[in-house]
């Protein structure tokens, strides 16, 4: 009786180690968002003391826009209302000038809803 019960811990603490599918897949999918995000990080820090010619991208899914008190945002920005969910950053990197018109940040244009995907889950991540 005491080695089965051995036995079914050993197997419990190997599943809890385990990583499931979902987790996987969202993992593959941030890897793949840093490889996209290499088109942002020219102007947009990942160091959340540092903001670049842009202002830096930690903790941005699901914050108010122009909300960083360190970063200098164009009016338009501040007066969009706009909070950083999923389909706005969806909006913002297909035409960012279209979702907010005078907007500074130069269009970027990552129209691919895969390579979207791939962005917003790393920047989950971040």
């Amino acid at each position: 009786m005491k080695k089965v019960m051995v036995k079914l811990l050993s197997a419990a603490a190997l599943a809890g180690m385990m990583v499931s599918p979902v987790q996987a897949d969202e993992a593959a999918m941030a890897a793949a968002g840093a490889d996209v995000f290499k088109r942002c990080e020219a102007c947009h820090s990942v160091d959340s003391s540092k903001n670049a010619f842009g202002p830096s991208l930690i903790g941005v899914v699901g914050r108010q826009a122009a909300s960083l008190p360190r970063f200098s945002y164009s009016e338009a920005l501040q007066q969009s209302g706009i909070t950083w969910t999923e389909d706005n950053l969806r909006q913002w990197v297909a035409d960012n000038t279209k979702l907010v018109p005078g907007t500074r940040m130069r269009h970027v244009a990552i129209t691919d809803t895969a390579e979207q995907d791939y962005l917003i889950a790393f920047l989950k991540t971040l």
